[in-house]
């Protein structure tokens, strides 16, 4: 099958084949002529087979006829994170080169103006995170009255993680009788069932089983210490033995692991990256574009990366820590493997995933290869106890203690170059506050002996208080008057 018989405009096909593209994905020959025929459309596919290009076609055809009006949008696409906003855009440049479309982006970490000017010229596609769009509906800057087409990329992702009131919200301010698309790589029923809120007699398109991985990914488990200096070693171990690694990404489940995994690599001589969801959006955006030319090698990362990003050719996966949710790990070993190519994952595993590696194994449907010596999940769970009743911990920072460090590992440096200060875990690990010049100077006094009795103000050994110093002012000495006196 090719592009030519899915019905796809003269103007989008010139652009497909300029981009290198003669044949459609499955999911794209199956979503394709459906999106075409304004159905409501639901599709499942592993993650990198191109299920972005699955709209973005059919929504440029579709866009021909017609035109937008002023803070109006025709279409609105909904993205969860900042990065696959910006990549669906870049798919709008790329196969719309011969429209004169307006796209307007909305995403956080941008100035509001540059947005407004871009939303008044009219918009013909609006790429929008939930949240910056319900900013610019609050300030009446945006109207959706007008949406013929509404996508919800990612649709598991924006639904299992708190943004289900946003969606209710937004689809209550676009017209009933809009064209609804859902894309995803997993979808749970439970999150199914809420999709039948939004989509009227869809056209399903499963081209995989849900949950499943692609099969020119190898995937490996690796058994690693508890403690955290030993999990790097066995990273960087791997990072030396691995054939053909080109560039990888490593996840993280924390941010916080993130920036000590990037600063302990860089240390020991790795070309790193980081990218986290606290950074802002132009460090973030500087960081992708490094690693997509090659200017990285190795990008530590949390989830923020794990969901639809489109970087070809990633050649290995390193799960530093293994996925709290289970479909998180068909995301993050999606980012290698794709358009075809081979790709190979590697998961750290401690004494304590075993729990969240079931899971993992049980979603996929396969046992994963061990590398090396299968983990004894028993005896690591019993030595993990040991540890705690030694008092030993497990490599992580103690409250009021330092974070157990390699041999020969000097103190991290914060950015002004001094130590790095403990974290208080009763403050969610954030740095305990520098103390202010008043409160050291009330440190530096000596503190009164408690065993003492409190001093009695009223005791009368103390000295009178003079307020108005030896002198007595000439009209307090008078004597009073006499009442009735004139």
């Amino acid at each position: 099958m090719s592009f030519d018989s899915l019905g796809l405009s003269e103007k989008v096909l010139s652009a497909v084949k300029a981009a290198g593209y003669t044949e459609p994905t499955a999911i794209q020959a199956g979503a394709i002529p459906q999106v075409l025929e304004r159905r409501d459309v639901l599709g499942i596919a592993q993650t990198g087979t191109g299920k972005t290009a699955s709209f973005t076609l059919p929504m440029l055809t579709l866009l021909e006829k017609g035109r937008a009006r002023a803070r109006m949008p025709r279409t609105l696409i909904l993205e969860p994170t900042r990065e696959l906003a910006a990549q669906v855009e870049e798919n709008f440049e790329k196969y719309g080169v011969n429209h004169k479309l307006n796209v307007a982006l909305l995403i956080g970490g941008v100035s509001f103006a540059d947005q407004d000017r871009k939303i008044d010229r009219g918009a013909d596609v609006l790429i929008a995170t939930p949240g910056r769009l319900l900013d610019h509906v609050e300030r009446g800057k945006l109207m959706l009255q007008g949406v013929e087409i509404l996508v919800i990329d990612e649709a598991d992702r924006m639904l299992d993680m708190g943004f289900i009131p946003d969606i209710e919200r937004i689809c209550k301010l676009i017209p009933f009788t809009r064209q609804t698309l859902f894309f995803s790589a997993t979808m749970p029923p439970e999150i199914q069932r809420l999709t039948e809120t939004f989509l009227q007699n869809p056209a399903k398109i499963e081209v995989a089983p849900r949950s499943s991985t692609a099969e020119n990914v190898t995937q490996y488990i690796v058994a690693a210490g508890s403690v955290d200096f030993e999990k790097r070693a066995k990273l960087r171990e791997l990072l030396g033995e691995a054939e053909d690694l080109k560039n990888a990404i490593v996840f993280c489940n924390r941010k916080r692991d993130v920036t000590t995994l990037f600063r302990s690599l860089e240390r020991h001589g790795f070309n790193v990256g980081c990218l986290h969801g606290d950074m802002d959006q132009r460090t973030r955006m500087q960081t992708l574009e490094s690693f997509r030319k090659g200017t990285l090698t190795l990008l530590v990362a949390s989830d923020v990366a794990a969901r639809g990003l489109d970087i070809p050719d990633v050649s290995h996966v390193f799960n530093f820590d293994v996925p709290i949710h289970a479909e998180d790990y068909v995301h993050r070993i999606g980012r290698t493997g794709r358009a075809g190519r081979s790709g190979v994952s590697y998961t750290l595993v401690t004494g304590e995933d075993s729990k969240y590696l079931s899971a993992i194994e049980k979603l996929i449907n396969k046992s994963i290869t061990w590398l090396g010596e299968p983990l004894d999940f028993e005896a690591a769970e019993a030595e993990r106890k040991e540890r705690r009743r030694a008092g030993k911990g497990t490599g992580r920072t103690a409250r009021g203690g330092a974070e157990k460090r390699e041999p020969g590992e000097k103190p991290q440096k914060s950015r002004a170059g001094e130590p790095r200060r403990a974290l208080d875990k009763d403050e969610g690990g954030a740095p305990k506050r520098e103390r202010t010049r008043a409160s050291s100077a009330r440190d530096a006094k000596p503190a009164r002996d408690r065993s003492e009795p409190r001093r009695d103000r009223s005791h009368e050994t103390d000295e009178p208080v003079i307020g108005l110093g030896s002198h007595v002012p000439a009209f307090l000495l008078r004597e009073p008057r006499p009442k009735g006196a004139s």
